[in-house]
This record gives structure tokens, C-alpha cells and sequence, in this order.
């Protein structure tokens, strides 16, 4: 049985984990565990903001951040997780500027923590993540993560539009509409075809917080006049093609966007061009 505040002193990194991974199953030594992790995360603060992180230190940082995922994840304690404020420990990891291997290893490692909320659909997971910094967090990750960074962070942005409270936030103010809308765009311009592992599920949520977007009427001249028509080049149709579902959002959106009020398109096999779009400048 785990007890105490702290964990053993140890030289040996696993038996210290699996020593907190004890205290994170036991209701009597969670809190205890959890201060642990926040202590071992909040440790790399200062070498953070002074360059001078090491590699021991990051996959220390990471293995306790994992664990805040496990806790996160299972749902009897991602309320109280939320509750307890505890992914306000990562904001500064998911703030960086600097997109080296070492900052993007805590970058993407605080994403899949804060992703694994997201997916949950929770009113109450929403409402918190809507209150606090991790919107405009996740659309700097986007700018300025690797391609892993960028398709978990617009991920976590896709699941936050799917629910009507993160849409009415998107759109309250124009401002944080303008940055959603903008940050997408620049995400499709800036699209390579190195890493085809991540390029599929990169795209599929690109798509996904579009046509979201585009579901808001009033807007939408205005998204038609942000969207990267570059988007519907057949290489990246090409590349969700195996997905139908994803294939047919892509043709809805491009549905929506047109300026016409009839939409005359079609979900067949072929991809959309824009030919498919008359009525739009499509370069």
C-alpha cells in the first residue's frame, strides 16, 4: 500500500512511476500522488524559460504528465481532475514558441492529455475547457507545433466546435472567430506531404472544424472568403478518399460555402474540384 506525501527517493525512475501509478489507484494516496506529478512538472518551469532543458528532464516531465492522462481518461476521476484545476500545469508547455524536439516532445505530450478530455463530449469537461486558456493555447500549437502537435491541437479544437457551447464561443466574438478561421488556413497552406502517417487525421479534423464553421449561415461569405481553396487539390482528396464519411464532409462544406442558395453536388466517387464549386473564386 502507497502512503505519504511524497514518493520514495529512488535512483530508479520506473520504481518511482510505478510507485505513483500505485498512488493514483488508491483513493487514500491519489491527492498525494498527483501533488508529486505537479511538482515533477512544474520542475522544468525554469529550464523551460532558460533554454536549458535535458533530455532526463523532459521524459520525466512526460512520463508524469502520462500519468495525469491516465487520471484525466478514466472516468471516475476526470471530473474531480477538471475540478481541481490540474491542466493549468501545462499551459506553459503548450505556450512555447519554440518548437524544438524537446519543447514539441512536452508540446505534444500535453496535448494528448488535454485531448483525452476533449474526446469525452462532457458538458462539464466542455464548459471547463471553454473557461479556460486552452482555445487560444491550442490554435498557437497549431501555428507553431510539428505535424503531430498541429493534428492533436486541431483536434482538440474540432471536438470543442462539435459542441453547440464551443461553437457559441467561437462566434461570440468576431476577433476569436477571425483567429479560428485564420489559424485553419494557415494550417492548409502550410500542409506538406512528409509525414503521411499524421497527414490523414490532419486533415480529417481540418475538415471537421470547417464544416462547423460553415454551418453558421451569417459567416459564412465571410469563411468563403478565408478558406484555402488550395484545400480541394486531388492530392489531399486523394488522401482521405478511403474515409467516405470524412470525403463526404468535405463535399458538404464546399456545399455550404457556395454562394448560390442551391447545392447541386454530389457525394459520388471523385473528389471535389472546383468545378464543383461554381460561383466561387477558385484559384
Amino acid at each position: 500500500m502507497v502512503s505519504g506525501a511524497t514518493a520514495p527517493v529512488t535512483s530508479n525512475p520506473p520504481a518511482r512511476v510505478r510507485y505513483l501509478i500505485q498512488g493514483l489507484a488508491s483513493e487514500e494516496t491519489r491527492e498525494q500522488s498527483l501533488d508529486v506529478l505537479c511538482k515533477i512538472i512544474t520542475s522544468a518551469y525554469r529550464p523551460l524559460l532558460s533554454d536549458g532543458l535535458t533530455e532526463r528532464a523532459v521524459t520525466q516531465v512526460c512520463n508524469a504528465i502520462a500519468l495525469f492522462q491516465c487520471v484525466a481518461s478514466h472516468p471516475n476521476t476526470r471530473i474531480p481532475f477538471i475540478r481541481a484545476t490540474m491542466p493549468m500545469y501545462l499551459y506553459p508547455f503548450l505556450n512555447t514558441m519554440n518548437n524544438e524536439r524537446s519543447y514539441e516532445c512536452l508540446r505534444i505530450t500535453s496535448l494528448g492529455m488535454i485531448g483525452s478530455l476533449a474526446k469525452v463530449q462532457d458538458p462539464e469537461v466542455i464548459e471547463y475547457l471553454l473557461s479556460t486558456q486552452i482555445f487560444p493555447s491550442c490554435l498557437r500549437c497549431m501555428e507553431v507545433g510539428k505535424t503531430l502537435s498541429r493534428t492533436v491541437s486541431t483536434f482538440i479544437i474540432y471536438r470543442i466546435l462539435l459542441s453547440e457551447k464551443g461553437l457559441k464561443y467561437c462566434f461570440i466574438l468576431a476577433e476569436r472567430y477571425l483567429s479560428v478561421s485564420q489559424c485553419l488556413g494557415k494550417l492548409v497552406e502550410n500542409l506538406t506531404e512528409d509525414d503521411a502517417e499524421n497527414l490523414p487525421q490532419l486533415l480529417k479534423n481540418i475538415i471537421g472544424c470547417y464544416l462547423r464553421l460553415s454551418e453558421n449561415k451569417r459567416t459564412r461569405p465571410q469563411l468563403s472568403s478565408y478558406f484555402p481553396w488550395k484545400f480541394l487539390d486531388h492530392k489531399y482528396a486523394n488522401i482521405i478518399r478511403s474515409d467516405p464519411k470524412v470525403l463526404a464532409d468535405l463535399r458538404q462544406l464546399v456545399c455550404n460555402l457556395r454562394t448560390s442558395k442551391s447545392c447541386t453536388i454530389h457525394c459520388t466517387d471523385e473528389p471535389p474540384t472546383s468545378s464543383d464549386s461554381p460561383g466561387l473564386s477558385i484559384p
